[in-house]
């Protein structure tokens, strides 16, 4: 009978010794488990303070597709007229996004007196695309003294294309003929005056 109660006791101390244990390595295994889901989990925050997709000119190498409507308001404006182009060839599009924007990033100051050729009304408008997702909106005044400005988030950055604005875009006008399609004399119409002496000096024919 006694060795039965000893037996007993002794039973219940190992339980308890394991029971602690178990405790302990319990604790430290969910204090673990804690560390790494800290780590692993990005909190709502962080999340919600990405950046959203780049428009405007950052957004030059996502361009793939340009729609461009071109307009004529000459004298008789009850005959102006409108043609839309698509251009989905990528190099051609960024090509001219990015020369639209060298322009707007360089604006010109005007000093003084300028003498433009004659003005049409001559306009290109149009608008950059990700797939369906609009990058930025363009005008481009191509008759008379022209001028670009670029729009997007907005935002709007305006220049005259001469002096410092036209350097940093030699291939404007290339660039939106190819867009186009056409030849640079159908694009620019038929021809420009240039004066760039004023009206006393023989102006110069661009072709």
């Amino acid at each position: 009978m006694e060795r039965m109660t000893c037996g007993v006791r002794q039973n219940g101390m190992m339980s308890s010794r394991h029971v602690r244990g178990m405790v302990v390595a319990g604790l430290l295994c969910a204090g673990v488990a804690g560390c790494g889901s800290t780590v692993a989990t990005t909190p709502a925050s962080v999340q919600a303070a990405q950046p959203a997709p780049a428009v405007g000119c950052a957004s030059v190498n996502q361009a793939t597709t340009v729609i461009i409507y071109r307009t004529i308001n000459s004298i008789e404006p009850n005959r102006a007229g409108a043609d839309v182009t698509t251009q989905r060839k990528t190099a051609l599009v960024r090509a001219l996004f990015n020369d639209l924007c060298q322009v707007v990033a360089h604006p010109y100051t005007v000093k003084g007196l300028i003498h433009c050729p004659a003005a049409f009304g001559l306009a290109y408008t149009g608008t950059f695309y990700d797939g369906t997702r609009k990058l930025a909106t363009f005008t481009y005044g191509a008759s008379g003294c022209q001028n670009v400005r670029v729009t997007a988030a907005d935002q709007s950055k305006y220049s005259m294309v001469t002096g410092s604005a036209a350097s940093a875009a030699p291939d404007l006008e290339t660039d939106m003929a190819a867009v186009l399609g056409l030849p640079k004399s159908a694009v620019f119409i038929p021809t420009q005056q240039l004066n760039p002496g004023g009206p006393n000096k023989p102006a110069k024919t661009l072709r």
